[in-house]
């Protein structure tokens, strides 16, 4: 066995991370490599592109790209602040600030950039902040707790994320740009306009072509903002986001060659001016161009790892990369393809813009018009996949290019999977070609999951997630292989075709369905389906004999069981406002009934610990107290989360409470394809939450701004903004299309936010559905959603008054005796169940 390469690695952001997995999937006994990374943070490799999501509730666990675990069992050195100071390039050794020296057979710098702060006097000020780590969001988070307004300077890609961030925290939030438009780098003029527009709509103030000349001590805020114009600007907080360097300082110390601007140069096997140092990621400066992005550091950290196993013999080269992005920012779709601004000559320009839905696109092609050269999408980006596959892999135009980007009654042309060669790049993150899943799918992948699995494919950015499904839907349809949509053995039709049966055919109940449209008895997958889409469509009392036996345990009983068997009890608090009577009595049942109570997130009071014959018992005192059912056990409209609006607080421009009640009892009851949650804020504060919440919606001095499909589960998604300064029956009008054409196109168990995210076409499409009336169907959702109003029912009202429902809440079939194996004890004051070694010390 040879002796092992000594490879030192400096940084181990996303690029540096991505470096070491490559290196070690190429370790072998025959070209064996011992790798060190030196990392100058106190923790390893982390998610920087969804950096944003720490404000969302993410930790550094989730964002974390790998941990000391995996290094270990991989076999890597690795050093936590380890920051390196000097690099002698005559020994081949690295110093780091503790002293230690580390010798190298090969030297990768992957150093990254640090955030540009403009020489403004007062910029060294306590609360002026800068946006890169997970340190710098820490410090962030603390200054906010302390501040009312923040102020970003940088109007770019970056800065738009950190005024996001600023905004999350609650702060009053401006932009202040330098230039004449928000990311002028990305986008062109035009979209630079509208995507101001849009970001204002917000809430967020934008300040453009403003020039920061100093920064003094406020007058009524912490800081002032001095502009060469003679404006003022108080805040409290300062977020410096102007821009990145490359890191290359230890380059310039060991007589590197550095770019004029800054930048290691290096060739197109990434190496320096000494052969035995490399450099990668925003460090590196590849034909006088740093690029920014991570898939081109990804591409160079695979050039690298290649490069150093396998000598003069790799025939991988860095020769630059494209530079395309799509992204969301403040809910905002943007994307930018190529040439944005248009600057190749003879390039002609093709533009379409709909000020009332938010959209503008805009095309470059070459003099000829047979070639697309590049791209602005700004509040839509349903055409990013087709037009950076046109540009990309130089694919001839159609003779009428404008219709990509047009609306159209037709059917607008798109590029298929098919027609994109076996070179095209599907994941520009991981360098993942068209070619590549078709070999995973030629060695035995069968769908989405399993190509994912072998080709790691839209596990960066996530960006090319439906571009992937559509090419392996069209590889395995191409092979012979089905693509199924069917809800499971005993139907033959998805969800939403299932849906439109009943509707149309009229059935209402599981055995008409399944004689008629489906074979054998029915499973555990189509029977809660489709009793979810009968309550739907017909809102029948879900424990009517013909419709009992498709619930699942939770709406059987109508509760939620717990993990030792009781069940929860969940009154209905519309908007989270309630009488101190029915607060007496709610405690007086917990009391009576040994319940342990807790205050949910969502603005109630849940009970825990009640046995299934206590459970009729219990609400029959609450309901004759004046409460209702919560749906807490069921796929519909749990709550509608609300701050005390302009009743009470000061802020409050709306009043959010009155908002909050009328929509709990409008859509209470209705079932779904899985929960909902709505809030209401009664202004930009955001109290509610309003921005995480399927439907949210957010007071303005001009009506209500709506949001739809966030969510706070597993998957965090934030809201998108829908529609602005509606008045309160344009705004329920809404929502009622938007809620009827969720539960009519949604597959099963799919959340609000899934489902747009899956939808073709996206939030734009979704305006046109429902704004626009594209589909022609507002009247039939608003009659459908009319009907489930109309025929709201307490279930457990109905149940009470129902001998024979009653019947099920008995513990035993035979007999009205009692399990009394459930026992209680004390905790926090509380009653809670025992566990088992406690009913075994309480025996």
């Amino acid at each position: 066995m040879s002796t092992p390469k000594k490879i030192v690695v400096v940084g181990n952001g996303m690029v540096g991370h991505h470096f070491v997995e490559q290196l070690h999937s190429l370790n072998s006994e025959a070209q064996p490599v011992e790798i060190t990374v030196l990392s100058g943070e106190n923790r390893l490799a982390y998610d920087r592109v969804h950096l944003s999501e720490y404000f969302a509730g993410k930790t550094a666990d989730d964002l974390a790209m790998t941990s000391e675990n995996i290094y270990r069992h991989w076999g890597i050195n690795f050093h936590l602040g380890a920051k390196v100071t000097q690099i002698d390039s005559h020994k081949q050794t690295v110093t780091t600030v503790s002293g230690d020296i580390y010798s190298y057979d090969k030297l990768v710098l992957a150093t990254g950039s640090y955030p540009f702060v403009p020489p403004i006097p007062g910029k060294d000020k306590e609360h002026c902040l800068v946006y890169r780590t997970i340190d710098d969001l820490d410090a962030i988070s603390a200054s906010a707790k302390v501040s009312k307004v923040g102020v970003v300077i940088g109007g770019g890609l970056l800065g738009l994320e950190a005024a996001n961030a600023l905004k999350q925290l609650g702060l009053e939030t401006h932009v202040v740009e330098f230039a004449s438009q928000l990311m002028a780098v990305q986008v062109d003029a035009g979209g630079g306009k509208l995507l101001k527009e849009k970001i204002e709509e917000l809430g967020v103030h934008v300040h453009t072509s403003k020039a920061t000349q100093e920064i003094q001590a406020g007058k009524e805020r912490r800081y002032q903002l001095y502009f060469s114009d003679g404006d003022v600007l108080e805040t409290d907080l300062i977020l410096f986001s102007a821009g990145i360097r490359p890191y290359d300082t230890l380059a310039r110390e060991c007589a590197l060659e550095v770019g004029e601007r800054g930048g290691i140069v290096i060739n197109n096997q990434c190496q320096t001016r000494d052969k035995n140092i490399y450099a990668i990621g925003e460090c590196a400066l590849w034909n006088n161009f740093i690029f920014g992005l991570v898939a081109p550091g990804y591409t160079m950290a695979r050039v690298v790892a290649n490069h150093i196993v396998l000598g003069d013999e790799s025939d991988e080269y860095f020769t630059g990369a494209d530079m395309s992005t799509k992204l969301k920012l403040m809910g905002v779709d943007v994307g930018s393809i190529g040439d944005a601004h248009g600057r190749t000559p003879g390039a002609l320009t093709y533009t379409y813009e709909n000020q009332p839905l938010g959209v503008y696109k805009k095309m470059v092609v070459s003099a000829d018009k047979s070639r697309l050269l590049g791209a602005v999408l700004i509040g839509d980006t349903s055409d990013y996949d087709s037009l950076s596959q046109y540009m990309l892999n130089d694919i001839e135009l159609p003779k009428s290019p404008e219709s990509l980007i047009l609306p159209s009654s037709g059917e607008k042309p798109r590029l298929g999977a098919d027609a994109l060669p076996a070179s095209a790049s599907i994941c520009s993150c991981l360098n993942v070609t068209k070619g590549d899943i078709i070999s995973a799918i030629d060695t035995g992948a069968t769908n989405i999951t399993s190509v994912k699995s072998c080709t790691k494919a839209a596990s960066g950015c996530g960006g090319c997630a439906n571009l992937l499904k559509n090419v392996v839907d069209s590889e395995l349809a191409a092979r012979g292989v089905e693509i199924k949509t069917d809800i499971c053995e005993h139907f033959a039709y998805s969800r939403q075709a299932l849906f439109d049966i009943i509707k149309v055919q009229g059935i209402k109940s599981f055995s008409d369905l399944l004689a008629e449209y489906g074979k054998g008895k029915g499973c555990e997958i189509c029977k809660p389906t489709v009793g979810s889409i009968l309550a739907s469509v017909w809102n029948d009392y879900v424990l009517n004999p013909q419709h009992v036996a498709l619930q699942d345990t939770n709406d059987t009983y109508l509760a939620n069981m717990q993990k030792d068997g009781t069940y929860s009890v969940v009154p209905r608090i519309p908007g989270g406002e309630i009488t101190a009577d029915k607060l007496i009595v709610i405690g007086q049942v917990a009391k009576q009934f040994g319940l342990y109570t807790k205050i949910t997130g969502g603005q109630r009071i849940d009970l825990f610990g009640a046995r299934v014959d206590q459970l009729p018992l219990i609400w029959q005192q609450l309901i004759d107290a004046g409460l209702e059912t919560g749906h807490a056990y069921g796929k519909s409209l749990r709550t509608v989360k609300s701050c005390v609006g302009s009743t009470w607080c000061r802020y409050g421009q709306q009043d959010s409470v009155t908002m909050a009640i009328n929509l709990e009892n409008r859509y209470k009851g209705l079932r779904a394809p899985h929960k909902i949650k709505f809030a209401v804020s009664g202004c930009t504060r955001e109290c509610a939450e309003a921005q995480s919440k399927d439907i949210g919606v957010i007071a303005t001095e001009k009506g209500w701004n709506l949001y739809v499909c966030g969510n706070g589960g597993m998957k965090p998604r934030h809201a998108d903004l829908f529609a602005t300064d509606l008045d309160s029956v344009t705004l329920v009008k809404y929502i009622d299309r938007i809620l009827m054409f969720y539960i009519k196109t949604a597959d099963r168990l799919q959340r609000t936010s899934v489902w747009l995210e899956n939808m073709e076409g996206g939030l734009c499409y979704l305006k046109k559905v429902v704004i626009d009336d594209e589909l022609l169907v507002a009247d039939e959702l608003e009659a459908q959603m009319a009907r489930v109003v109309n025929t709201y029912q307490c279930e457990w009202k109905t149940t009470l008054e129902n001998p024979e429902s009653l019947k099920r809440f008995r513990q035993f079939v035979n007999s009205d005796k009692q399990d009394v194996n459930i026992q209680f004890v004390e905790e926090r004051g509380q009653i809670r169940p025992a566990k088992l070694e406690e009913k075994r010390e309480l025996a």
